[in-house]
């Protein structure tokens, strides 16, 4: 007879169901209540919480300690009161049990503001500049530079036995001179210049052996700061005092003198003014020739203007621009046709053998590319090349044009269809096999079930890959850079060849030998930037279009 069950909410007694949730309890163990499982989740909460924080709070604290004595010494109090404002946000938000969510977002949000936001900016602004090699500092910076650059030595001028010091931890040079009747007496040289340093005794090998407040530095420590003390000069009434070596000094004389008065330098030689001219960020003489050493300015949109008027620059670069959309399109093209077809013949169910002829087909997207691109650089050798080897030809195959670009494309290609082939037969999997039954029983062939059918269906999932694999074709430095360099270049025009994409083009430009050119460099970053960023939008739009047809 089975026990009716009471209004509060008991079950029968053979009843294995607990009675506050209904779920079925194991036998012989006992519902914890609750209250004990409730407090078992806060504590896993409250355990979870404080490491978070820990965590937070101690990656914040070691930020600021790296950085705050670095922007405090440069004085840049902009960054310190940013770094100070984000800190007290980011210790107020783990300190505070509220607003869960933001705990999640804003790591995520401040190392995409670090890593992304900000080195746009930084290049946004860089292109508005004439930033490169002579426009790297401040006016000041450069007037010191073609100062220091233009001392040379007095003509029997007589060499000072040089004791280097520190005082205040800054260092200086304690320099022994001799006058005409042989006294010795002991100046002290700093940025400002010499004075005199009465209570310093000299030893008799001619160096200072104590100066009071002054610490002389020991052979070995000298020789720690030998970059430094070689860079050290005293500004005298003809030049300055440098060092020659540790222990010997030599007086060196200007040959060019700046002049505040008229903001210009003169050659002393010559007698030529270099006035300082605000809009090249060069001093610049009456017959328009410039110092080496500038300035770095703003130059508004000159970088762009100069890649459309500039003659030695428009066609260089128009020219890579048409390769560049080539090869990202044929390289595109040609792996995701090959991955497809791969994807396609073992999709079939009549075929053997489909995971072994898949481990084989994605070998060459396991390997490191960079090595794979040395390989098939060596491969492509004119004198001693498998290619050439193998089939008996005797080409150049990566100094002329043509077979460069198409090596370049045919390497490209063995190393992306791999991936082309595995996000292919993912696709492919994901379509119902009744779709193309269905349209085969319409009377649809093969290829017309596919271009129908089977192709929308894989490009509506596949678009986003491809348009990534397009952006990153666009700049594939490695390719370009390992097996051609940018070659073959012609006689007339070293900066730009043949292969080069624009990444290849601005890098050799930004750090070439010819001369860095980092503003030009960064305003074409930013066009190549605009480039990819308006293909994307455009696919994009057309893909949802497309997801709507299919829907």
């Amino acid at each position: 007879m089975t026990t009716p069950a009471t209004s509060g909410g008991t079950t029968s007694a053979g009843s294995d169901s607990s009675p506050r949730s209904g779920v079925p309890r194991q036998p012989g163990r006992r519902d914890p209540g609750p209250a004990v499982a409730g407090a078992r989740i806060g504590r896993e909460t409250t355990t979870g919480f404080l490491i978070g924080r820990v965590i937070a709070l101690g990656l914040v604290g070691a930020i600021d300690l790296y950085m705050a004595p670095v922007l405090i010494a440069g004085g840049h109090w902009v960054g310190v009161a940013v770094l100070a404002a984000v800190s007290a946000a980011v210790a107020w938000l783990y300190l505070t049990t509220r607003m869960v969510p933001y705990k999640y977002l804003v790591p995520g949000t401040i190392f995409l503001i670090a890593f992304q936001v900000l080195p746009i900016l930084y290049t946004l602004t860089t292109a508005f500049t004439n930033f490169g090699d002579g426009h790297r500092g401040t006016k000041e910076e450069a007037v010191a530079a073609i100062q220091t650059s233009s001392l040379q030595q007095v003509a029997n001028a007589p060499e000072y036995a040089l004791s280097p010091a520190l005082r205040d931890d800054k260092l200086v040079f304690l320099i022994v001179t001799t006058d005409a009747s042989g006294a010795r007496k002991v100046q002290v040289g700093t940025e400002n210049g010499l004075s005199d340093l009465p209570n310093a005794s000299v030893g008799l090998t001619g160096k200072v052996n104590d100066a009071p407040g002054y610490t002389i530095l020991a052979p070995a420590d000298a020789a720690a700061r030998s970059d430094e003390i070689g860079k050290f000069a005293v500004p005298t009434a003809q030049g300055a005092i440098k060092s020659s070596g540790l222990s010997r000094a030599v007086e060196l004389k200007a040959s060019t003198l700046y002049d505040a008065g008229c903001d210009c330098v003169t050659d002393v030689a010559t007698g030529t003014k270099y006035t300082a001219d605000g809009g090249q960020g060069y001093f610049v003489s009456p017959s328009g020739d410039h110092l080496p050493q500038g300035w770095q300015v703003s130059v508004g949109l000159h970088n762009y203007a100069r890649l459309f008027t500039d003659p030695s620059v428009s066609g260089p670069f128009l020219g890579s621009f048409v390769w560049n959309f080539a090869f990202a399109f044929l390289s595109v093209f040609c792996s995701f046709a090959l991955g497809l077809g791969c994807a396609l013949a073992l999709h079939s169910p009549r075929v053997r053998g489909t995971k072994f002829y898949r481990t084989l087909l994605i070998l060459p997207y396991a390997m490191p590319s960079f090595a794979m691109l040395l390989v098939w650089r060596d491969m492509f050798n004119t004198d001693f090349g498998l290619v050439n080897r193998l089939f008996g030809l005797h080409i150049d195959w990566l100094n002329q044009p043509w077979t460069a670009r198409m090596t370049l494309i045919l390497i490209n290609m063995w190393l992306g269809f791999p991936y082309m082939f595995l996000v292919s037969t993912g696709a492919l999997q994901a379509i119902p096999r009744e779709l193309s039954e269905a349209s085969s029983i319409d009377g649809a062939g093969p290829w017309q079930g596919f271009r129908r059918v089977t192709l929308p269906l894989l490009l509506v999932a596949l678009s986003p890959l491809l348009i990534s694999s397009f952006a990153y074709n666009f700049n594939n430095f490695n390719a370009v850079q390992f097996v051609t360099r940018g070659g073959p270049f012609p006689p007339d025009n070293v900066s730009s060849g043949a292969t080069d994409l624009l990444i290849t083009y601005t890098y050799r430009l930004a750090f070439g030998g010819g001369g860095a050119q980092f503003g030009f460099a960064a305003a074409i970053s930013t066009i190549i930037f605009a480039i990819v960023a308006a293909m994307s939008i455009i696919v994009f739009r057309r893909t949802r279009q497309l997801e709507e047809v299919y829907k």
